[in-house]
């Protein structure tokens, strides 16, 4: 028979009981009952009475959401000293409590005490959001998938307090999950954001945030580099809203300029670097000239990664990820994320749970599983592909290279000066026509031809072919040629990929 205790307070937080969480009412079980079911039904929430034990034993009910910081040092004071300057801050405020999707207040003493023992992108990408203050209460390491659409409360009371903001917990599956809620705490760990709300793809995490953040009438700026599908949107569905656009190269910040002078902007939304010439943006710059006109900043940071670049350290107000490809890692999972002050995230969240676009819950138990080695990943990408460019660069039969890691970049000084990490993808054009291109492409061995990027296995294609082969005319506006090629590394031996691609290079 179960019987009704508390949660003893952890042994980090006996010292200071006034920074001590409330601790939650839970079900408590008789010793070893956890312990004596299976490990499959231990570690499968999904299960027939595990589903309700992690249900009700929530460990940390009226805590607020989390917020911590990440390791990046570029243009930034180190994580350990931005954690110290946040607890003593927070230690002379008032704990704010917080059900989930309210406005953030102070983080809670769990949240900070997790950013003063993770003081790097290793141990957040590892830790952050599971390690300490997760919802679930189980002995497992990982943290388990919740399968459930929707949430009981034990009486109507309980209910009123949920909707007055009384009781932390979830109501409906669209609304939130504890999976996928501590996959968003890991991302804003890394982001150093206040708040992250995950979604089905990247795509819709675009679509969210500018059918949220854009007003009808609105007016916004992108970039002539960047994801077809995006630009796609941008040009058939934005002006059914009245929302006109002004699309500038990225380098021409003549005409950033120029768009906000003469424009009521919203919203400067831009790829860096881009896709798929990687052009890169300075972030600190343009998040000056876009709030000196009280225009938004959104940086698609897809292509760099949190490992790589921090955007929202550097002033952009949003940041994006198609977590499909280095967050997630693995070329199995799609889903999207947007991070920011919480302000704008919440409109975004409101809007989504409007919508619908929801992670399944399978899907960011995925996530959260790649994300453990996205900075191992990330890093030896950053090498491979800077070799790799390097190689390329100086071969006969290579026309152009166009990575922001080498000094021949036209934005190498600003990757240097934001980035960490140059990225695993380096576009280039061979020194051939359309059927040499092609001839290269399928003679490779270990790259798969596909589209996608980011994962473990390295990925290549022909943008003429993936993403332009209807429209030769959209192919001249963006300069994409025929013999341009995007290679997506891995995570395999450099001499391996170099050795396939000399040989192919032989064959064209």
């Amino acid at each position: 028979m179960a019987t009704v205790s508390s949660l003893p307070v952890p042994a980090f937080l006996a010292a200071d009981p006034g920074a001590a969480l409330p601790s939650a009412t839970i079900l408590r079980f008789p010793p070893n009952f956890v312990r004596q079911l299976s490990t499959k039904a231990r570690r499968n929430c999904s299960n027939i009475g595990v589903a309700q034990i992690v249900a009700a034993a929530w460990s940390d009910r009226s805590a607020g959401p989390f917020h911590s910081g990440g390791g990046s040092r570029v243009r930034g004071v180190s994580s350990h000293a931005a954690s110290a300057s946040a607890a003593a801050s927070a230690a002379a405020a008032p704990e704010v409590g917080a059900v989930p999707n309210a406005k953030l207040g102070q983080p809670s003493a769990a949240a900070l005490a997790e950013q003063a023992l993770l003081g790097s992108d290793a141990s957040l990408a590892v830790h952050a959001g599971e390690r300490l203050g997760r919802r679930i209460a189980t002995d497992a390491i990982t943290t388990p998938v919740v399968n459930t659409s929707a949430y009981w409360f034990n009486n109507s009371q309980e209910l009123i307090d949920f909707k007055e903001g009384r009781h932390a917990s979830f109501e409906y599956g669209r609304y939130g999950n504890p999976t996928t809620e501590a996959l968003e705490k890991k991302m804003s760990a890394l982001e150093k954001a206040e708040s992250t709300v995950f979604v089905a793809s990247g795509m819709y995490a675009s679509v969210a945030m500018l059918s949220a953040l854009v007003p009808a009438g609105g007016h916004i700026v992108t970039t002539t580099d960047c994801y077809r599908k995006t630009r796609i949107y941008m040009e058939t569905e934005l002006p059914k809203r009245g929302i006109s656009m002004t699309v500038i190269r990225p380098a021409d910040m003549d005409a950033l300029q120029n768009a906000l002078d003469n424009n009521n902007v919203s919203l400067f939304f831009t790829e860096t670097p881009t896709n798929p010439f990687l052009r890169c943006i300075d972030i600190e710059l343009v998040s000056n000239m876009c709030h000196s006109k009280g225009a938004l900043l959104c940086i698609d940071s897809t292509f760099a990664s949190p490992i790589n670049q921090k955007a929202l350290t550097l002033g952009a107000d949003l940041v994006v990820h198609s977590a499909t490809k280095y967050i997630a890692g693995h070329n199995d999972v799609i889903g999207g994320c947007i991070s920011g002050r919480d302000e704008l995230v919440s409109k975004v969240r409101i809007y989504h749970h409007v919508v619908g676009g929801v992670l399944n819950p399978n899907a960011a138990y995925l996530i959260l599983r790649g994300m453990k080695t996205l900075h191992l990943r990330v890093q030896c990408q950053n090498n491979t592909a800077l070799w790799m460019a390097q190689f390329l660069e100086e071969h006969p039969k290579i026309a152009r290279v166009y990575y922001p890691g080498l000094p021949s970049h036209p934005e190498h000084h600003i990757a240097k000066s934001q980035m960490t990490g140059f990225g695993g993808v380096v576009s280039f054009e061979v020194a051939g026509d359309f059927d040499a291109t092609r001839k290269f492409i399928d003679s490779v061995k270990i790259p798969y031809h596909a589209p996608s990027f980011g994962g473990c296995e390295s990925i290549i294609d022909q943008p003429a072919i993936m993403s332009y082969w209807d429209s030769k005319e959209q192919r001249d506006i963006y300069g994409i040629k025929d013999n341009l090629i995007r290679f997506s590394i891995g995570v395999e031996d450099f001499e391996d990929l170099k050795n396939d691609v000399v040989q192919a290079l032989i064959k064209m």
